[in-house]
């Protein structure tokens, strides 16, 4: 499924450059749409309830509830408590990988070497562990809340025996991804390379980041129809805001 990106009114937009990371309540109605500027950008991304952080994303349960292994438009993310958190209501890049996860320290110096502060300064070679808890710190959370990472603008496909390859080229310069709010949801992500990206060279890119203000709940229809567990995750979800 696609759905092509439409012109909505924007109420801020902000860069985060190539091994960044930030993190943001993204209120119930609102809709954030991520911009892969430069082309070849990896995203790994976690979710919570805003206000009950106990609750959070589920890629098990949202890849067994929607009978996919690939995540694009029409697809929810799911809470652990059978909740929306988001959905993805637009996506020109067509593959989101909810395998591969995030590199440690460790894995991030074996891969590509030690890029340490003191030659580098701020283009230090950063992990995805260590740039998710310092966005999680800031909400009371820490390493037993670290589980499970969506890679937006990934794709990793699987053989007939159950291994593993990343495809090179997935996402393209301009390509977006839209996520939907139907409560609120807290959203903590970071710019960095896929840990299956083959590339020998640390070279994380930029995404742009834009909030939107949306009319109307009809943009969720195409999430909520596209199987029955959606329309009732959203039914388990609005109960929520009775």
């Amino acid at each position: 499924m696609s759905a092509s990106l439409a012109i909505r009114p924007m109420l801020y937009e902000e860069t985060l450059p190539g091994g960044g990371h930030t993190s943001f309540v993204l209120k119930r109605g609102q809709l954030l749409r991520l911009t892969d500027l430069e082309g070849g950008a990896n995203v790994s991304l976690l979710m919570f309830n805003a206000h009950e952080k106990s609750e959070r994303l589920n890629l098990p349960d949202t890849l067994k509830c929607q009978h996919t292994a690939k995540l694009t438009t029409g697809h929810c993310l799911y809470s652990d408590m059978g909740r929306v958190l988001a959905c993805i209501t637009a996506d020109t890049c067509g593959w989101h990988d909810s395998f591969g996860g995030v590199l440690n320290a460790d894995e991030v110096a074996e891969k590509y070497g030690q890029g340490r502060y003191q030659e580098l300064r701020n283009g230090f070679f950063r992990n995805g562990t260590d740039n998710l808890l310092v966005e999680m710190g800031k909400w009371n959370l820490n390493l037993q809340d670290l589980l499970m990472t969506l890679n937006l603008f990934s794709k990793v496909t699987v053989d007939a025996d159950g291994g593993f390859a990343f495809e090179a080229g997935n996402s393209k310069a301009g390509d977006a991804v839209e996520l939907y709010a139907p409560m609120d949801t807290l959203v903590v992500l970071t710019a960095l390379p896929h840990p299956m990206d083959p590339s020998p060279e640390y070279a994380p890119k930029p995404v742009q980041l834009s909030w939107h203000r949306v009319d109307s709940d009809g943009i969720s229809v195409l999430c909520r129809t596209s199987r029955p567990e959606n329309t009732r995750g959203f039914h388990n979800t609005e109960r929520l805001y009775i």
